[in-house]
């Protein structure tokens, strides 16, 4: 049934989605309003970015250093500043970077937008919570906007990820990374252990085509420098 279902979205709901994103669009989620450019993940329609923020809302975040890996919208961040995180936020977009400061402006929060490949031009430092919502399709990413959505097809992003992440984090760290069944789970879990990370289930939830899940990853005690 659900191979039936994905089929009938694929030829229906996709192409409306990818003809409605070709102008900026607005989003709103609760108390917190984003537009979205095109060639910017958008956030309503996929929901990877609702559990993620369902998620974080219910965590402490208050005066936590925070870090959102590929921030889209920025609507992620925005939501955890309003939760008295201190946010500093990153994406390898330059379209996404400039959509972020325009929506943290317009939502009056304070956050540092850095434009990024991964942890490359973040400045070193310490983050207790590290949110990321990543591409996870195999596929080699061939424009700007497909870095979004693709992690290489030997997952190169979860590998250099797992990698540059252990000098931004401290033994009481941790990842917290959203993931659905369409993707090698199996693979990036066993790319995140081989790195030293510790991977546990949090979440899970199903939709009427995939199952969504939400994963804490710590840095193992004898992995820390």
């Amino acid at each position: 049934m659900r191979r039936i279902i994905k089929s009938i979205v694929n030829r229906t709901w996709k192409p409306y989605v990818e003809w409605y994103l070709r102008a900026p669009r607005n989003f709103k989620y609760k108390n917190s309003s984003v537009e979205i450019i095109p060639g910017v993940f958008h956030p309503g329609f996929f929901f990877s970015t609702k559990l993620l923020i369902s998620f974080l809302e219910k965590q402490d975040l208050n005066n936590k250093n925070f870090l959102e890996m590929g921030c889209g919208s920025g609507l992620v961040s925005i939501v955890a500043a309003k939760q008295n995180a201190k946010v500093t936020t990153a994406d390898i977009s330059s379209d996404a970077i400039s959509c972020t400061k325009k929506n943290a402006e317009n939502n009056q929060v304070t956050i540092s937008v850095i434009e990024s490949d991964l942890f490359k031009s973040i400045p070193q430092q310490q983050f207790d919570i590290i949110a990321v919502n990543p591409p996870y399709y195999k596929k080699t990413p061939s424009s700007p906007d497909q870095f979004a959505w693709y992690c290489g097809e030997n997952l190169e992003y979860f590998t250099a990820f797992f990698q540059q992440a252990k000098l931004f984090v401290n033994a009481s760290s941790r990842i917290i990374m959203v993931l659905s069944d369409e993707c090698d789970i199996a693979g990036i879990s066993s790319l995140a252990e081989k790195n030293g990370w510790v991977w546990e289930k949090a979440l899970q939830k199903k939709t009427a085509w995939e199952m969504g899940y939400i994963f804490n990853i710590r840095l193992a005690k004898d992995e820390m420098k």
